[in-house]
């Protein structure tokens, strides 16, 4: 298994970010084609300062392409990010779907973030075995 640490470089370690999506987000990604590789992608440039968006709070809104298409006509995710520590996907839209999200959402996302960037080892094993979160496992040979 490999990891990406806060200067690009894939490692054995686990003490780099550890990506997660959440069930929401895992019926949004199959349904859109939206594969593992994507989302580490995504991780990583996030990793390196290429955010798209930082809505605070440890929110931060990613793009990801549609398949055979660019960023610009793909996906908008939703993460609650640390760098260096934890990723998790827990929204995704098209932008011709919804235009962005609102002022109630980002606030309840804020929240979220802030419960769900401290969990532990032992929280993050809980969230596993019980389905809530999904690990995404990323290879650096599938990396686009």
């Amino acid at each position: 298994m490999l990891y990406f640490n806060s200067k690009d470089r894939a490692t054995n370690k686990q003490d780099s970010v550890r990506i997660f999506k959440n069930k929401a987000f895992t019926r949004f990604a199959k349904k859109s084609g939206i594969d593992d590789a994507s989302l580490c992608k995504a991780i990583r440039d996030a990793e390196r300062g290429l955010l798209d968006a930082d809505l605070g709070g440890g929110v931060i809104k990613q793009r990801v392409a549609r398949i055979g298409g660019g960023k610009s006509g793909g996906f908008r995710t939703l993460i609650l990010f640390r760098i260096g520590i934890l990723a998790f996907f827990v929204h995704g839209f098209a932008k011709n779907e919804q235009a962005n999200i609102d002022d109630d959402e980002l606030v309840a996302l804020r929240k979220l973030a802030a419960v769900m960037l401290d969990y532990d080892d032992a929280a993050l094993c809980r969230a596993l075995e019980n389905k809530t979160l999904i690990e995404v496992i990323c290879d650096e040979k599938t990396i686009p």
